[in-house]
């Protein structure tokens, strides 16, 4: 399951001087920053590593212990909504003083937007932005037919392996010829398309297991078939 950081930090990118002008300090291989909220009743510690991965703590300032309720679903009283309401607000404004904001949350995912962008001139567009689960998806279009040619969509590994997996990750799905589909699902990374026909579209997963490379040439494909 996603944590609270994971979510608000998903399509965010850090930017060191920021993060040192807003507290931040190294330590180890990465950064800490603590603050006291709620009128000094916790302490939120968060900590990130050389590559952006982002943890918190959230401690009771008079037991000094971690405050395990908030992350606990089953915890929904009037007190610990307002502890977590308020630490998320806190995340907020780290992320609003101390990052810059990216489309997608993988690294792959941005790149490959960016080469969409210089091949076909189309930007993705984010048709469920105000709902919660799918306001990261991207759609990509065409300019003359409205037609999808490419959706990317943060999602549980566990709708592409079924191993219950909730690890999150962002995957494309393009159309492909249906006769290619055998091959293409020998492939590392490449899966049946979540949510849409498995003759004639796979998802492929976002995390550099396909090259940038790859991935373009079967893009290209999923633009010529949608034209």
């Amino acid at each position: 399951m996603e944590t609270i950081e994971e979510s608000v930090f998903a399509r965010k990118r850090w930017v060191l001087e920021k993060m040192r002008a807003f507290g931040f300090r190294p330590v180890g291989d990465g950064y800490v920053l603590e603050r006291s909220f709620l009128d000094g009743d916790f302490k939120a510690v968060l900590s990130v590593t050389e590559k952006g991965a982002v943890t918190g703590r959230v401690i009771d300032a008079i037991s000094q212990d971690d405050y395990y309720q908030l992350r606990q679903k089953n915890a929904t009283g009037a007190y610990v909504n307002t502890v977590r309401a308020a630490y998320e607000q806190l995340l907020e404004d780290v992320a609003a003083a101390c990052c810059q904001d990216v489309l997608f949350a993988s690294d792959q995912a941005n790149r490959l937007t960016q080469c969409i962008l210089e091949r076909f001139q189309v930007e993705p567009d984010f048709p469920w932005e105000r709902a919660e689960r799918y306001q990261s998806y991207g759609t990509f279009r065409h300019a003359s037919n409205r037609k999808w040619f490419a959706l990317i969509m943060r999602v549980k590994r566990a709708v592409l392996d079924k191993d219950g997996n909730p690890a999150l990750v962002d995957v494309i799905n393009l159309k492909i010829p249906p006769e290619h589909g055998e091959a293409l699902l020998q492939l590392p990374g490449v899966y049946p398309a979540y949510h849409m026909n498995h003759k004639t579209w796979i998802s492929v997963v976002l995390d550099d297991t396909q090259t940038d490379e790859a991935i373009m040439a079967w893009i290209e494909g999923s633009y010529r078939l949608t034209e």
